[in-house]
């Protein structure tokens, strides 16, 4: 199946590139609100489910536990820029929990935000694990390890009770048997676990009517910085929507909960560009039914990016397909 073109690249008068792609919107009951291109093939979601991999943090009890607070919660389910707010929430986490940063298993890189990577640089630092965009994932499933009473070393393997336990999680919102279905390694070093996107869409639409789900989406809405962080996708639209609970998955994947209307989405583009799914994944969300006149207009804005040169100069735009 030929997935359809979902966003364009133009330069001067034409279109310069075209990206194609699939999206499904979806009820608690997996009743398909909208739909486009392939739904059924599956693909890995990489960090647009960390809601799903923090759930058993705050199911287990070891959010209370440890008494992490909606700042916490939120860093959980990031993929942060690594700026100084993340790393002292992440490193927050980690006292709490009593955990040693050396227990870390997630690899250093550099902070995703420019300046965040200057300032380290400037001080004569260099990349921890904590500066990870995955390092807050990472204190949540390290907070578990603890709370469960197992060790923390291989927190990342597949047969770790950890996550074991997010497997289970997934399973049970998702309807997927990640027994038999293709299992790869993140860039984080977690397993990632492909599905379709339609049932990525229906986890997320479950996800509102857990209590802990609940918790997590409240604890991203006050807190959208923690999510990403300065300029990214994410906290920009959820400042703007807030109603609206959103994450990326590298690879070109988008997934959310519109816990007003009971429903999940996932988007996916086949190129894995990440300019491509933002500007479609806003132009299927304005599209639904689910928002005031205020929102769409805001999701609107979403549905193009300008594109200038070195100059300053506007040269063409990347815009959703009609």
């Amino acid at each position: 199946m030929t997935n359809p073109i979902i966003a364009e690249v133009t330069r001067g008068t034409i279109v310069e590139s075209r990206h194609r792609g699939a999206f499904v919107v979806c009820d608690t009951a997996g009743k398909i609100i909208a739909s486009a291109g392939d739904l059924s093939t599956p693909i890995y979601p990489r960090s647009a489910i960390k809601a799903f991999q923090c759930l058993p943090v705050l199911e287990s009890g070891a959010a209370d536990a440890f008494k992490l607070n909606d700042a916490e919660i939120a860093l959980c389910c990031s993929s942060h820029n690594g700026e100084a707010e993340h790393v002292r929430v992440a490193r927050s986490i980690l006292h709490k929990a009593g955990i040693a940063e050396t227990c870390y298993e997630c690899g250093a890189h550099w902070p995703s935000y420019r300046n965040a990577a200057y300032e380290l640089v400037r001080a004569g630092q260099t990349a921890q694990d904590v500066h990870n965009n995955c390092s807050g994932k990472h204190a949540g499933m390290l907070a578990l390890a603890k709370h469960l009473g197992v060790a923390a070393q291989n927190y990342v393997k597949p047969d770790h009770p950890v996550q074991r336990a997010i497997a289970k999680t997934i399973e049970r919102l998702c309807e997927v048997d990640l027994a038999t279905a293709p299992m790869g390694v993140d860039g984080c070093s977690v397993p990632t676990w492909a599905m379709p996107l339609k049932n990525m869409a229906l986890g997320f639409a479950r996800l509102s009517t857990l209590e802990a789900g609940a918790r997590i989406i409240a604890a991203a809405r006050v807190h959208p910085f923690l999510i990403a962080g300065t300029g990214k996708f994410d906290t920009r639209v959820m400042q703007a929507i807030p109603r609206l609970f959103i994450k990326y998955g590298a690879e070109g994947v988008y997934c959310g909960s519109i816990a007003h209307a009971g429903l999940g989405f996932a988007v996916k583009t086949d190129d894995g560009a990440s300019r491509a799914v933002e500007v479609a994944v806003a132009a299927v969300l304005a599209k639904l039914d689910v928002w005031n006149p205020e929102e769409v207009t805001q999701l609107k804005s979403f549905q193009h990016e300008t594109l200038s040169n070195w100059k300053k100069i506007e040269v063409g735009e990347v815009r959703a397909s009609d």
